[in-house]
């Protein structure tokens, strides 16, 4: 009998460890990475920009991402970069890019802190290039990638997504300075798994006096076609009222495309056209690019290019650049 009662007991105790040790399993690991994103580049000018050259630290992105729970999570990432005055390079500065929470559940999430906006998200995704040069909208400052405020997005069907954001409006570099927000919705419809197309338009109003101040406002439509052997995709964007400035309208559009060659190579090239209404901007011009990229590694990217930029000057400038990115 006693026999008997120790094996039972044992039996008990050996079954109460299996079931904590499959309750533990199943208790959510708080879990995280780093993140090391780096872009460099040597540069070289041609004809009228002959007397530039030199290596450069374009961007160094350094942060961690983690995960509280299963539907809780954030990232903080730090931006090193430089600031500019009238064209001039003065000095090397660390900007915080990203402080955040992501809170997720189902088809839904919402992002809020110092946050990545999706005004042309899509589009850089798309577009691929980020280390050689910005999407059109960020290049040519229709917009800021990150922003204080709250993103909330939504995914009804696999084929549609729409996403809504109420932010500060100043960008991730300045801080509030009034009480004006920057309102944006934006729609992303996926009729076939390689085909994607997108729609978006914000608003942002600036607490000046100033009876010509406007509110400004962004449109933008995008559309892109992926294949295993090549993708092309083509955008058009449109700022009323920049900087607040009543008829000082902006447009534009990019076309863009990449072919596979290999399993390492692909070739890429890219034209951009910015104009302003009855030509009131001196950034208006043409952009050419054209490049190969080279992916030794998952974590690394190499790409010689060469590029010009056509004012409407017609004071045009070349260079050729050997691109660098590293990620881990």
């Amino acid at each position: 009998m006693k026999r008997i009662l120790i094996s039972v007991v044992l039996v008990a105790i050996c079954l109460s460890s299996f079931a904590q040790q499959q309750e533990e399993k199943k208790k959510f690991q708080i879990k995280g990475q780093p993140i090391v994103t780096v872009f460099a580049n040597y540069h070289a000018g041609i004809g009228r920009a002959n007397k530039e050259s030199g290596f450069a630290l374009d961007r160094a992105y350094l942060g961690y991402q983690f995960s509280l729970t299963e539907k809780l999570g954030g990232k903080v990432v730090f931006d090193m970069g430089s600031t500019k005055v009238s064209g001039s390079d003065l000095e090397r500065v660390a900007y915080v890019k990203n402080a955040m929470l992501t809170w997720k559940t189902g088809n839904f999430s919402l992002d809020f802190g110092l946050i990545g906006l999706e005004q042309f998200n899509v589009q850089e995704k798309f577009w691929g290039y980020r280390y050689i040069m910005k999407s059109f909208q960020d290049e040519y400052k229709f917009g800021s990638s990150a922003d204080m405020g709250i993103l909330g997005k939504y995914k009804f069907t696999k084929w549609l997504s729409a996403d809504v954001t109420i932010s500060n409006g100043e960008g991730y570099k300045k801080l509030n300075g009034d009480n004006k927000y920057r309102y944006a919705a934006g729609v992303t419809v996926t009729p076939l798994e390689s085909l994607t197309l997108r729609a978006y338009y914000d608003l942002a109003s600036k607490n000046v006096e100033d009876d010509d101040t406007k509110d400004q406002q962004n449109l933008a439509f995008f559309a892109g076609y992926k294949h295993k052997l090549f993708s092309i995709g083509a955008e058009y964007n449109q700022m009323f009222n920049t900087k607040y400035k009543e008829d000082k309208d902006q447009s534009g559009y990019s076309v863009y495309s990449t072919v596979k060659l290999e399993e390492k190579f692909n070739i890429f090239g890219r034209y951009d056209n910015l104009s302003s209404k009855d030509d009131w901007s001196s950034a208006d011009g043409q952009r050419i690019l054209v490049g190969l990229q080279y992916t030794p590694i998952k974590q690394l990217k190499i790409a010689p290019n060469f590029s010009t930029w056509n004012p409407r000057d017609g004071k045009s400038s070349s260079f050729v650049y050997l691109n660098i990115e590293f990620k881990l």
